[in-house]
């Protein structure tokens, strides 16, 4: 027998119906939901997905913003058995189409246009859409066949949303039942992309077990129906995920979601709307601080949430918000894509220094271990070393990928992280950083060696190496140092302007530097901690 009950993402929706019914569920504009309605729309979207001929196990990605819509839809896929496929929105053409294919989706759905940003017009650049609602025929992705949009209007070659949904009345309720009781809890529900340490983005795939994962979380953080999230942080992103979808079904705790981050937009939502939870990565909590500065709101109503912290930078942005927003008890965790959450956490109870200075004690259902990366000794007390977690929550493994995959999980079913950390006394956990050349943008892992070769195809560039350099809202941003080909005259503004449009807009370079030369080890590799050094000199401090 498993240790605890399997349940099922698709039926969480159902579940929160018969505990919580007509209690408000989601806000999004101004529209709300109670959780019988949220449970009806997640149907609607089900049987209308169903009557596109969405099988289980199909694959199928969602390139959408912040909405209602995306609620339903990705519940509506959990109970139907498809697998969802969350896209970055900041995503441009050369990743939409690396990970469209990559990923096997079958289905695609995505905006017309959302804000300045036309999204259909990307999708036309990368995909050879027919010229009628017939199925897509294109060899560069052998498994795509339709392109949903979420919107009004029709557009050729693609199918709409509201058709998708009118096409559902011919499912019936029994026909949805009997599919969403065919779902396993242990099949593959999600591939989640993200940027590891190597090359191009990685889909870690994860099954229904997630739920008590949350679960366990839930109690820890003492979420309750009293509570209300505020989730401004994008819906493919696992924080947003868990922390604010899932633990809306689990605790029946009302979530409001905005489209984007504007932090006076939340600020004023908490106060009128009396917020309990929200959660972020310093970026957010250090415009939410200094909104409230500007304008001071009643955030009496906060209770807790989760800001990473622990990293040396963050200390200070954390102990100003808690001071600024008090009486907000910031608990800091560790996470990540391939792990999930909560494999650290602080308790509510824990002293100040310990919410600022640390990334929690381990979270339960995981084990932790900080090694020296070349022997995989345990390291003692306050020595850094790469952090190594195991863990029952632990992804499936990376999709398609299982050099990759072997590389990450050992035989002993340890992930190794890449991530430096140490542990503190009494049991606490800080990370400090990442091993390997992994930036942190605003709260993005992004790999240089995405933006590094895609620059490279171009004539005008002859070797490019990208670093992070400290920067007060998002962390760290890329600077590329550029070695420029033989007779180029190319210019720093032509190197960024390449990068425009085609790759997501946190992988741009905020800085271009161009060399002659580049500082290499012995064993021909470019020094980029040399680079780091170098630009701190010539940018500052």
């Amino acid at each position: 027998m498993e240790w605890y009950v399997k349940r099922r993402i698709g039926d969480l929706a159902d579940d929160a119906e018969r505990q919580f019914g007509s209690r408000e569920g989601l806000v999004f504009q101004d529209k709300r939901y109670s959780f019988a309605e949220v449970a009806g729309e997640v149907d609607r979207a089900a049987k209308g997905l169903m009557a596109q001929g969405i099988k289980r196990g199909d694959h199928v990605a969602l390139w959408l913003n912040n909405c209602a819509d995306w609620i339903f839809i990705s519940f509506g896929l959990a109970k139907i058995g498809a697998v969802q496929v969350p896209i970055n929105t900041r995503f441009r053409t050369a990743d939409l189409e690396y990970v469209v294919r990559q990923s096997d989706s079958t289905v695609l759905i995505t905006h017309d246009t959302s804000g300045p940003i036309d999204y259909l017009a990307m999708v036309r650049e990368v995909v050879s859409l027919p010229k009628t609602a017939s199925l897509i025929e294109d060899a560069n992705f052998p498994e795509l066949r339709q392109v949903i949009i979420v919107d009004d209007q029709e557009h050729e070659g693609t199918t709409s949303w509201n058709k998708c949904l009118n096409d559902g009345v011919t499912i019936t309720d029994g026909t949805l039942a009997a599919r969403a009781a065919a779902v396993d809890p242990d099949d593959l529900f999600l591939i989640m992309y993200t940027s590891g340490t190597t090359g191009f983005p990685k889909g870690a795939m994860h099954s229904h077990k997630l739920i008590p994962n949350n679960e366990a979380r839930a109690y820890r953080m003492a979420y309750t129906a009293n509570d209300v999230i505020l989730n401004y942080l994008p819906l493919f992103h696992a924080l947003a995920y868990s922390e604010c979808a899932l633990m809306s079904f689990l605790s029946g705790a009302r979530h409001i979601i905005t489209e984007t981050f504007d932090p006076h937009e939340s600020l004023d939502l908490i106060a009128a709307e009396g917020v309990s939870i929200i959660h972020g990565f310093e970026a957010h909590l250090k415009g939410l601080t200094e909104a409230q500065e500007v304008k001071v709101r009643d955030v009496s109503s906060l209770r807790t949430g989760i800001f990473a912290a622990g990293m040396h930078s963050a200390t200070p942005v954390v102990r100003r918000g808690a001071k600024v927003l008090a009486p907000l008890i910031n608990l800091s965790g560790f996470g990540m894509t391939e792990c999930w959450l909560g494999v650290a956490l602080n308790s509510l109870d824990d002293s100040e220094e310990l919410r600022c200075e640390s990334s929690g004690y381990v979270g339960l259902g995981y084990e932790i271990r900080v090694v020296d990366p070349d022997s995989g000794e345990d390291r003692p007390i306050g020595v850094p070393g790469e952090l190594l977690v195991r863990s029952v929550y632990v992804m499936l493994g990376y999709y398609k990928k299982p050099e990759e995959t072997a590389v990450a999980i050992d035989q002993d079913g340890w992930f190794h992280t890449g991530d430096t950390s140490e542990w503190l006394p009494g049991g606490y956990l800080r990370f400090l950083g990442r091993y390997k050349d992994m930036l942190k943008v605003g709260g993005e892992n992004v790999d240089p060696m995405e933006t590094e070769g895609f620059l490279l195809a171009h004539d005008d560039i002859h070797q490019i190496a990208i670093v992070g350099y400290p920067d007060e809202k998002m962390s760290e941003v890329p600077v590329a140092f550029v070695e420029k080909a033989p007779g180029s005259n190319i210019t720093a503004d032509n190197v960024i302007d390449l990068c425009r449009g085609k790759v997501a807009s946190f992988k741009v370079p905020r800085h271009v530097i161009f060399v002659t030369e580049f500082p290499m080890t012995a064993s021909g590799k470019i020094r980029k901690v040399d680079l780091r050094a170098e630009a701190l000199r010539l940018l500052g401090d």
